[in-house]
């Protein structure tokens, strides 16, 4: 009987339209579209940065030795133009009108601070708002103070090596599978909790709340079958429609990385294939399924009670929030799974997926978060039926 109820209600999902869309279209294409568009734009920024032309203004009262490096840059550091300027004042205003992007001031007596062998006080004027541009002045002033450098080390006879008294080797020993686990793990469980959510709001409002607006609830009690068959009928495909919808989001970003090639390093998509094998896809629904049987056991004791679809969506709706939040706990560097942090929901599951793609798995840690996701779980399915088996709750 719940079999046979749970395909009544999944073939009444799966016409509304509102839910397919956002049950698998909606996943399938937010990545892809997200994913090139982002790296579209970063390119086209990247692009632009390098084959831009930065104008400097130069503030010096006389042609000094640092003037005379400057002009002789490189043409690997980018292109540049050199405008003379009076003052300071001059430069400022010039930079705020954007006719130059950096200012530099050069002190008259450059010649005796090079003398002296003293450091020569240069002020770089730049607009913190536009991106890179202090960058650039750094990189043509550290060109120039290296060269310097060394030509003083020469002219003291000094030998560079007998400056450096400590040689520092620093050796990594996370593995590259670890280093994406901890630094980028957190994008994964964060995909699925929040299409798992939305995946689940649509089918658990029109389900519990549409059928009590559209009349149809009353009949469906009157028949010979046990409420809490009926509840399970019905959570089964809340359920499966937020397992639906955090997997097709999973296969929107596959789709990006394998057919459109998002990622282009060899390497990486290595360490990606390496990743995602039929084994860690096991354990990863392990993990969520819980916590998507949480979610439906939020939502349907809301809908319900609610009066209407439209008070169940603004009731509902915002506890996407309260949702999300916590999973970006997984984009926090330094955080880890404990036996404190695997007794908070949500938070549980996005470390325990981290542990999961690196490979660090602490087993004991794994499956206190587990336990207390299918607590919880079980916790908001008591609590559904118990609303659900209020008369006064599901008929109007």
């Amino acid at each position: 009987m719940i079999w046979t109820i749970f395909k009544k209600e999944l073939k009444d999902t799966l016409r509304d339209r509102r839910t397919v869309m956002m049950m698998i279209v909606i996943p399938t294409l937010i990545f892809p579209i997200i994913l090139n568009v982002f790296v579209g734009i970063s390119a086209g920024f990247e692009k632009e940065a390098a084959e831009k032309k930065v104008k400097i203004g130069l503030c010096s009262t006389q042609t000094s030795r640092l003037e005379q490096e400057l002009m002789q840059l490189p043409k690997e550091l980018g292109k540049k133009q050199f405008i003379p300027m009076s003052d300071t004042t001059k430069v400022m205003e010039a930079i705020h009108s954007d006719s130059i992007q950096i200012g530099l001031y050069i002190p008259a007596n450059v010649k005796e601070y090079l003398a002296k062998k003293e450091a020569i006080p240069v002020v770089i004027y730049y607009d913190a708002t536009e991106m890179g541009m202090k960058e650039r002045a750094e990189t043509y002033l550290n060109y120039i103070s290296e060269k310097l450098r060394k030509e003083r080390l020469i002219e003291l006879k000094i030998d560079e090596r007998k400056l450096i008294p400590i040689s520092m080797n620093y050796r990594n020993v996370a593995s590259d599978k670890e280093m994406i686990g901890k630094l980028a793990g957190g994008i994964l469980p964060y995909i699925f909790i929040a299409f798992g959510f939305l995946g689940c709001m649509y089918p658990a409002i029109d389900l519990f709340t549409g059928e009590k607006e559209r009349g149809t609830i009353e009949t469906l009690l009157t028949t010979p079958v046990a409420r809490w068959k009926l509840l399970v009928g019905k959570m089964g495909v809340v359920i499966l429609s937020g397992l639906t919808a955090s997997t097709f989001s999973i296969l929107g970003l596959f789709f990006s990385i394998e057919v459109l090639h998002v990622v282009e390093s060899k390497e990486l998509l290595d360490i990606i294939h390496g990743i995602l094998t039929p084994g860690f896809i096991a354990l990863l629904y392990c993990l969520l399924f819980p916590l998507i049987v949480f979610f439906a056991g939020i939502m349907i004791p809301i809908a319900v009670r609610a009066k209407s679809f439209k008070e169940a969506q603004s009731i509902i709706s915002p506890l996407n929030i309260l949702i999300v939040l916590p999973a970006m706990v997984g984009f926090f560097p330094g955080v880890e799974l404990n036996t404190i942090t695997a007794l908070i929901p949500v938070v549980n599951i996005v470390l325990a997926t981290k542990e999961l793609i690196a490979g660090t798995l602490e087993w004991p840690l794994i499956l206190l978060a587990f336990a207390t996701m299918c607590a919880l779980a079980t916790l908001m399915v008591v609590i559904s039926y118990r609303k659900f088996g209020d008369e006064k709750n599901v008929v109007n």
